[in-house]
Formats: C-alpha cells, structure tokens, sequence
C-alpha cells in the first residue's frame, strides 16, 4: 500500500469519475444560457463540450512563452486604421489587399532566399510601421497581438511562412524566426 495520499477525483452529474481538465482550460458558465462552458485562457477558445487532453491538441508545455516574427501587413479601407507611413487614405477592398499579399507570398515561396525576400518585401511594402524595421516585431507573449495572429504566429514552427491571416489591421503574411 502507498503512503502518497489519494487525488480526490471530479465526478460528472452520473458520478462518474471525469479527469481533471487540460492545462490552461477552465470552466465557466454562460450568462445568456445557463449552462457550462469551457474556455482556452490561453488562446480564448470556447466551447459547450468539456475538453479532453486529446482534444486540447498539444500541451501548453510544447507552448512556447514568447515567439518572434516577422510580418507584412497590406490594409483595406475596412481596416481599424485605414492609413499608413506609405498611404494616407487606404480606398483598397480587403479582396484586393488579399490578392496583392497572395502575390508577395507566391514571390518568398519561390525564392531561394525565403527570409531575405519576405524582409525585403515588408520593408518596401507593409503598411505597418515595422517595415522600418523590415517587418520585425521582436519577441511577444501570448495575449500581446490580435488572437488570429497570436493564434496563427503560435502554430508556425520556426523558419516558418503563414498562410493569410486576417485581422482587424488588415491582411498579414507572418514569418516565425524564434
């Protein structure tokens, strides 16, 4: 017999045991509906469903704390703040942003020299003010940038190019160094 003392264990409303919920997650209950949800603090994912630790994907252990990445953002008229140092009024639609970054990642795809061309291209042509910077944004922490791209920046592996990530600012292309 073992001296280690015993994890009292969740039961669910049948009294079944249910295992302790993945790293990161936490139960809340929804104000409109009544009922339980759960919610990813981490990530801002919410669902009804109570996740396991095969559902939650990797553990928040393999999670890196911070990530650093590059990125170009092209903006539509639609964006948060429809300027920037290159435009003082940005009149394209989100389709035509969305085009014109297709073509930018098709050019660093076929590139020999991936990295140096995607720093080339951010700092001639995003609309961020990181193009000076030739699209550097440093190291950032979870909770630091708008979710898609947190989101997006996270699930890159290092050396890494996104595909399209839609935000508030605009339309990105992202490019994971660390």
């Amino acid at each position: 017999m073992s001296d280690e003392p015993i994890k009292k264990r969740q039961k669910n409303n049948e009294g079944a045991a249910v295992s302790p919920l993945p790293k990161g997650w936490e139960k809340r209950i929804s104000a409109s509906r009544g009922r339980e949800y759960y919610i990813n603090r981490n990530t801002g994912q919410s669902q009804w469903e109570r996740p396991t630790a095969e559902s939650a994907g990797t553990s928040s252990s393999s999670d890196p704390i911070s990530v650093h990445c590059y990125h170009l953002l092209v903006k539509h008229k639609d964006s948060r703040r429809p300027s920037s140092w290159r435009t003082e009024k940005i009149t394209r639609t989100k389709d035509e942003a969305t085009e014109i970054l297709k073509k930018y990642r098709e050019e660093i795809e076929e590139s020999s020299k991936k990295f140096e061309t995607f720093m080339k291209l951010a700092e001639e042509f995003s609309d961020c003010s990181s193009a000076k910077r030739k699209g550097d944004l440093g190291f950032f922490k979870r909770n630091q940038m708008e979710k898609p791209f947190e989101n997006a920046s996270y699930a890159l592996k290092i050396g890494e190019l996104s595909d399209i990530v839609e935000t508030d600012s605009g339309v990105h292309i992202i490019y994971r160094v660390a």
